[in-house]
C-alpha cells in the first residue's frame, strides 16, 4: 500500500531482525503488527528509549483495549484495525514521518549544541552556567575570585562559542542542553 506513496519499506520477520539492523540515520516509523506477546511490547518499549525518533504505528487483526493502552502507553503513535484503510494507512504514516523529521532536526540541533558546550573552556563554563542563573559581572567575579573584566572576557567567548545572539538565547541554550 505505501510503496507507491514513495515511502521507502523494509520487511523484518521479527523484533530481534529489526534491531539487528543499523538505525535509520532520517526520518522514519516502523509499522509494527501487533501479536499478543510480549516482544511486541519489549521492541516498543526498547524504541521508546533507544530511537525515540522512531514512531510506532500498530497494526492489529482485533481490538483488546488492554494491549491497546498498552501500546499507547508505550509510545505508539497511531493503532490500526485490519483491514487497512489505504487512506488512513498513508494519513497515519505521513503523521509518523513529519513527527519523526522534527525529531531528528531537533536531536541533530541538540548535538550541534553539545559540541559547542564541550569547546567552552572550564572557567567559560563555569562563567556560562552563573551568566544564565541572572548574576551580574560583579557578583560572577567575585564569585569566582577573578576580575570583572575577566568575566566579561569570558562571556564573551561564551556567547560567541555558543553563538547566542543575546543573553535571553544564550538561556534558551542552556535549559535545551539540561
Amino acid at each position: 500500500m505505501l510503496r507507491g506513496s514513495g515511502c521507502s519499506i523494509e520487511g523484518h520477520a521479527s523484533a530481534s531482525a529489526f534491531l539487528a539492523r543499523p538505525c535509520a540515520t532520517g526520518p522514519s516509523c516502523l509499522i509494527l503488527e501487533m501479536a499478543c506477546d510480549q516482544e511486541n511490547l519489549d521492541l516498543q518499549k526498547h524504541l521508546a528509549t533507544e530511537r525515540p525518533a522512531m514512531p510506532i504505528i500498530i497494526v492489529a487483526g482485533t481490538i483488546d483495549i488492554l494491549t491497546c493502552a498498552e501500546a499507547m502507553k508505550t509510545g505508539a503513535l497511531d493503532f490500526l484495525l485490519k483491514p487497512i484503510d489505504k487512506e488512513l494507512l498513508r494519513t497515519s504514516t505521513s503523521t509518523a514521518i513529519e513527527y519523526s523529521r522534527a525529531a531528528v532536526r531537533k536531536a541533530a540541533e541538540l548535538s550541534e549544541l553539545r559540541k559547542r558546550h564541550a569547546s567552552l573552556s572550564p572557567r567559560e563554563s563555569e562563567v556560562m552556567q552563573l551568566v544564565v542563573s541572572g548574576l551580574p559581572n560583579k557578583l560572577i567575579s567575585d564569585r569566582l575570585g577573578i576580575s570583572e573584566i575577566t568575566v566579561k572576557a569570558h562571556r564573551s567567548k561564551v556567547m560567541r562559542k555558543m553563538r547566542a545572539r543575546s543573553l535571553a538565547n544564550l538561556a534558551v541554550i542552556a535549559m535545551q542542553l539540561g
